[in-house]
């Protein structure tokens, strides 16, 4: 997806003011197009969504500047300390499953990565293509920064916890990172399955210590042997749940399902 609108607008809400959607920048493309199709359908006022990052988004709902938090991981605990400190309950709900990608430049002939060997490239201790079968290239390694919550999931799952190299470049959203590893013949990041496209490769990735590669797609993230796969979340005031939830309830019902797939994420059921 080349273009990822930062604010999409849609008519929704009785109250007459508008209902906002911030966070995670993996979640955005998805809340954009289930509030448009909901604004369709409900011509009252207005939903705005923006992105950011997981952690900008559970920062706004704690501190009151957004109704809904979009995020790409679980609630932390210093964040759930936080909105409990402010008498401040609160609901998660998963909206759907996603695939992360790993990509490459497509000039890049390698093709397929262990975990071992991504964990090696993002910490720093493999630096060079040559020593995973590659041409005689420094890998540009490209990253989310540090607010993400697809960087905190790369690193989790992905990296054993271990820390990113210094020389990890982070980028602000996932379409900087689509930009910089189609222009950068060394280089590698991580997506969300809704933005692969042509200007990358994704890899096929091995969580078995190479016995079996698989590539990231809707029919492997639903069949689950695609092995980087997570939960995407909506996180909302308790208080709210009155007038959120018509939007919540459409995002969950099988026309919000449907929305789900065509946009590139993979559904609940």
């Amino acid at each position: 997806m080349k273009k990822i609108l930062i604010i999409a607008l849609c008519l929704y809400s009785s109250l007459g003011f508008a209902q906002r959607i911030k966070g995670s920048d993996t979640v955005l493309p998805l809340s954009q197009k289930e509030a448009e199709v909901f604004g369709k359908k409900n011509k009252g006022s207005k939903l705005i969504v923006t992105g950011g990052g997981t952690g900008i988004g559970f920062t706004a709902l704690i501190d009151g500047n957004t109704d809904i938090a979009m995020a790409s991981r679980k609630i932390k605990l210093d964040e759930r300390l936080k909105l409990q400190d402010a008498g401040k309950a609160f609901k998660e709900v998963i909206i759907s499953y996603d695939a992360l990608g790993v990509v490459v430049n497509p000039a890049n002939k390698v093709s397929q990565l262990t975990r071992e060997q991504l964990e090696g490239i993002f910490t720093g201790k493999i630096t060079n293509w040559k020593a995973v079968g590659g041409d005689d290239l420094k890998i540009v390694v490209y990253s989310r920064e540090t607010s993400s919550g697809t960087y905190e999931f790369f690193k989790e799952h992905v990296m054993n916890k271990k820390n990113y190299a210094s020389a990890v470049l982070n980028l602000p959203a996932t379409g900087a990172i689509i930009e910089s590893v189609s222009q950068t013949k060394g280089s590698i990041g991580y997506v969300g399955l809704a933005y692969l496209e042509k200007d990358v490769k994704a890899l096929k990735v091995s969580f078995d210590k190479g016995k079996n590669y698989i590539a990231p797609s809707m029919a492997t993230a639903k069949n689950k042997t695609y092995p980087i796969t997570r939960p995407l979340y909506f996180y909302y005031l308790t208080k709210s749940e009155k007038s959120l939830k018509p939007f919540i309830d459409f995002t969950l019902s099988a026309e919000g399902q449907d929305i789900v797939e065509k946009v590139g994420y993979v559904p609940l059921n």
